[in-house]
C-alpha cells in the first residue's frame, strides 16, 4: 500500500483511522494504476493553486430563507481560508484523525468545506439529510459512536441545532453555522485568523495518510428496518467520481448545478467530486424549486446539471414553464432514479441541443452511466446502460475496463450470457466499497469470487450483448424523490399504533417524486384508523416528513406467503 508521510511529527491520536479495504486489495488497485495515491485533500490542493482567483463554488439563492445565512460566492483561494477556519475550530474542539462527525447541513458552502475540513484533520464524516429528525440521527450517532455533531441554528423552522442537542445530551460536541446557534453549541465557519490558520496546515502536513483510509460513512436502506452503514475511503469516491467526470464531460470551464442533496453516491459522485477533479464552479441549489432552479441557470450560465425523469417530461409538457427558462447554456443533464421516457431523452437532444446521461448507482459502488459517446442514440440511451462485460467493447469511461461485471439468475445462480436473459448485476472494482459498517448489516453483500450483490435484476440486451435494461430491484424499496424509505422501517413504526393490527407499507407512481408512500392496514377490532393518526404517530417518533405515508388504503388482510412473508408485489397490485 502506497503511503503519503511528511517529515514532521505525526499528531498523536486516540482514535484509529480505519482502512476500507484488506492491504493487497489496494496494493493491487495502485499498482494497476486503478488508484492514485492522492488523497482527496490533496486534488483540492492542486485546484487552489490551479486557480486560486477563479469562482469555485456558490450558495443557493435562497440560503437566507433556510438558514438565515447571507448567500455568497467564493473563489478557490476563499474556500480553502473558509475550510482552514471551519478545520481549525473542530481541531481546537477534540476532532482528531480517526474521528467521526455527523453532518447534518443543507447544500450550501458550509457543507462542502465541512467535508473538506474534516478530511483535512483525517476525520470521518457521516452525512444525513436535514429531512432527518431524532428518529434517525439518533441511531445514526449511536452506530458510528459519532464524537461530534455539525448542524446549522435553524433550517425554516426547526431550530435543528437544538435537536441535535438533545441527541448529544452532553456526551457529544455539536457545532452549528448561521444564526440562531444555541448557547451550549460551538459556532462554527467564522474567521480564526492566520496562526490557527497555520496550526492546521502544520498538523495536517505531519499526518500519515493513505488513500484507504476512511472519510465517509453514508447510509443506504433496503427492505431491512435499518439504515445500513457505507463506509468509503478516498480511493474508492475517487475512482467513483473520474468515471462519472468522463460520461459528463466536467472541465475546468464547466459550471455545475446540484439539486441533489449532499450526503451520498448522488450528490458526491453527480456533482460534487467531479467538480472537485475538474476544477470549474459548483453551484448548490436546496431543496428543489423550480424557480430559483431555473433562475440559477441562467444567472450563472450553468452547464452541467441533474433532473430527476419526471422533470425532464414536465418541461416538454408545459410550454409555459419551458419558455420561462433560459437553458441556453446547459450542455449535459444527468437523470437516473426511475426508468428514462425515451421520446422524452430524445426531444431534450433533438429540439433542446442537451445531451441527458442516464446514470444508475448506488452507494455501494454500483456506477454505471450512458455517455453519449458510447450511446449516440438518445432513444436507446434512454433505458440502456452500458455492460461493462460485454466483449471487445471499449468504453469512454476510464471505470469501465476497470470493473469485472456478470448478471446471475437469482434462482439458479448460473451466469447469464443469453441475449435477453435476466439476473442480478454484480461487480467488482476500484469503485466498490469494501464492506458496511459492522453492526448495520446482518449479512455482507458479496459472493464467493468477490462480487458485489447489488439486488438489482437487469436484462442483457443490444447487439452482442453490449447493453443492460434495468427490470426491478431483487428486494423492495420505495424511493420519494430520490431518498430511499424502507417499509419494514414504518412498518415497524406504526405496529406501535394501537389501532393498527397489520400493516405493509408499498410505493405508489408520483408523476412528479417518482413513488410516494402507502400504509394499507388492517385496523385493530372495533377501531378506526385514519392517515392523519399515522402520520401523527410517526411525528411523535420524530419521523423524517419524506417517509410519512401520504395514503391509506384499509383492507381486512394482508396477503402474505406460507411462512407471513408481506406480498408486496401483490399489495402493490391492488393498488
Amino acid at each position: 500500500m502506497v503511503e503519503t508521510f511528511s517529515s514532521a511529527t505525526t499528531p498523536s491520536t486516540d482514535r484509529a483511522v480505519r482502512p476500507c479495504h484488506p492491504a493487497d486489495t489496494v496494493r493491487t488497485y495502485l499498482e494497476r494504476g486503478w488508484w492514485q495515491p492522492e488523497t482527496i485533500p490533496d486534488v483540492f490542493r492542486h485546484r487552489v493553486t490551479e486557480a486560486p482567483d477563479a469562482p469555485a463554488i456558490t450558495d443557493p439563492a435562497n440560503l437566507a430563507d433556510l438558514t438565515g445565512a447571507h448567500p455568497r460566492t467564493l473563489t478557490w483561494r476563499e474556500l480553502d481560508d473558509h475550510v482552514l477556519d471551519i478545520a481549525a475550530t473542530l481541531l481546537a474542539n477534540g476532532i482528531r484523525p480517526g474521528s467521526t462527525v455527523v453532518i447534518q447541513l443543507p447544500n450550501s458552502i458550509a457543507l462542502t468545506a465541512v467535508y473538506l475540513a474534516l478530511w483535512r484533520l483525517g476525520a470521518v464524516a457521516t452525512p444525513m439529510p436535514v429531512s432527518f429528525r431524532r428518529h434517525e440521527l439518533s441511531g445514526i450517532v449511536a452506530a458510528t459512536d459519532a464524537e461530534a455533531i455539525i448542524t446549522v441554528g435553524a433550517l425554516g423552522d426547526r431550530e435543528i441545532a437544538a435537536e441535535a442537542l438533545t441527541v448529544a445530551d452532553g456526551k457529544r460536541t455539536v457545532f452549528g453555522f448561521g444564526p440562531g446557534v444555541p448557547e451550549h453549541a460551538i459556532p462554527l465557519g467564522d474567521p480564526v485568523g492566520t496562526p490557527a490558520r497555520n496550526r492546521v496546515r502544520d498538523y495536517a502536513s505531519a499526518l500519515p495518510v493513505t488513500v484507504n483510509d476512511r472519510i465517509t460513512v453514508c447510509w443506504t436502506s433496503g427492505t431491512e428496518a435499518a439504515p445500513k452503514g457505507v463506509p468509503r475511503c478516498h480511493g474508492d469516491w475517487l475512482a467513483v467520481a473520474g468515471g462519472v467526470q468522463d460520461g459528463l464531460g466536467v472541465t475546468p470551464d464547466s459550471v455545475v448545478l446540484n439539486p441533489f442533496p449532499m450526503v451520498n453516491m448522488a450528490g458526491f459522485a453527480g456533482s460534487f467530486l467531479p467538480w472537485l477533479l475538474a476544477g470549474g464552479h459548483l453551484v448548490q441549489h436546496h431543496p428543489l424549486d423550480l424557480t430559483v432552479f431555473f433562475r440559477q441557470i441562467a444567472e450563472h450560465r450553468v452547464t452541467h446539471t441533474s433532473m430527476p425523469p419526471a422533470l425532464l417530461t414536465m418541461l416538454l409538457q408545459n410550454d409555459a414553464l419551458r419558455a420561462r427558462a433560459d437553458l441556453s447554456s446547459l450542455r449535459t443533464v444527468g437523470s437516473g432514479g426511475a426508468p428514462l421516457p425515451p421520446p422524452v431523452v430524445r426531444r431534450w437532444q433533438e429540439e433542446l441541443g442537451i445531451q441527458v446521461i442516464n446514470f444508475f448507482g448506488s452507494n455501494e459502488g454500483v456506477s454505471l452511466l450512458g455517455a453519449p459517446a458510447d450511446i449516440p442514440d438518445p432513444t436507446l440511451r434512454a433505458q440502456h446502460l452500458p455492460y461493462y462485460g460485454a466483449a471487445g467493447v471499449r468504453w469512454s469511461t476510464r471505470l469501465a475496463e476497470r470493473t469485472a461485471v456478470k448478471l446471475v439468475d437469482v434462482t439458479s445462480g448460473e451466469t447469464v450470457t443469453e441475449i435477453g436473459g435476466r439476473g442480478e448485476l454484480r461487480l467488482r472494482g476500484p469503485a466498490v466499497f469494501g464492506g458496511y459498517l459492522p453492526g448495520t448489516a446482518d449479512t455482507g453483500p458479496f459472493d464467493h469470487d468477490g462480487y458485489l450483490c447489488s439486488g438489482d435484476v437487469f436484462e442483457l440486451c443490444g447487439e452482442g450483448g453490449r447493453y443492460l435494461r434495468f427490470v426491478d430491484r431483487v428486494k423492495e424499496i420505495i424511493i420519494r424523490g430520490g431518498m430511499n424509505i424502507a417499509p419494514a422501517e414504518i412498518e415497524g413504526l406504526l405496529m406501535d399504533h394501537p389501532a393498527v393490527a397489520d400493516v405493509g407499507v408499498v410505493g405508489y407512481p408520483d408523476a412528479v417524486l417518482g413513488e410516494r408512500c402507502c400504509a394499507v392496514v388492517v385496523p385493530a377490532p372495533g377501531a378506526t384508523v385514519t392517515l392523519e393518526d399515522l402520520v401523527t404517530h410517526l411525528r411523535a417518533r420524530e419521523v423524517a416528513s419524506f417517509k410519512l405515508p401520504e395514503r391509506l388504503e384499509i383492507t381486512d388482510a394482508l396477503p402474505r406467503n406460507p411462512v407471513g412473508k408481506l406480498l408486496r408485489r401483490e399489495l402493490r397490485a391492488r393498488l
